[in-house]
């Protein structure tokens, strides 16, 4: 088991795949979806993704993602915003959060306890900003 998985395994139940507001690309998030959807940039742009000034996004559909239909359809390249979910930096900030992250998410695993789950995601979060430096 890895040490993410010691805390989150992703159930890939879609609940945070739902709501009508959605996830920002970057530069490398677009590339990935492009070459993953085999289509060029233009028709990527039209049917996937809506545009405010610059930022670019994932267009919501029904309430939900435009990629989810019973699971994420881009999942081996899904925007770096919606990896690092659950696993967001404000848990560490309020036990609060970590509450509402994990009774949202059924992957968290909570029953290690508030402590346990920071102590191991503090890790996680150091050890992954080594390796992208």
């Amino acid at each position: 088991m890895s040490e993410i998985e010691t805390i989150f395994t992703c159930q890939r139940c879609g609940f945070c795949c739902h709501g009508e507001t959605t996830v920002s690309l970057d530069d490398n998030d677009q590339r990935q979806m492009i070459q993953c959807l085999n289509l060029d940039r233009d028709q990527v742009k039209s049917k996937y993704w809506r545009l405010t000034g610059t930022i670019v996004q994932m267009q919501t559909v029904d309430g939900h993602c435009i990629f989810y239909d019973q699971g994420c359809l881009v999942h081996t390249v899904r925007p770096w915003r919606c990896r690092q979910w659950p696993l967001h930096p404000s848990i560490l900030d309020d036990e609060m959060n970590f509450q509402i992250i994990a009774e949202s998410c059924p992957g968290i695993r909570a029953e290690i306890g508030y402590e346990e789950f920071c102590r191991i995601l503090r890790r996680i979060m150091t050890d992954t900003a080594k390796v992208s430096c």
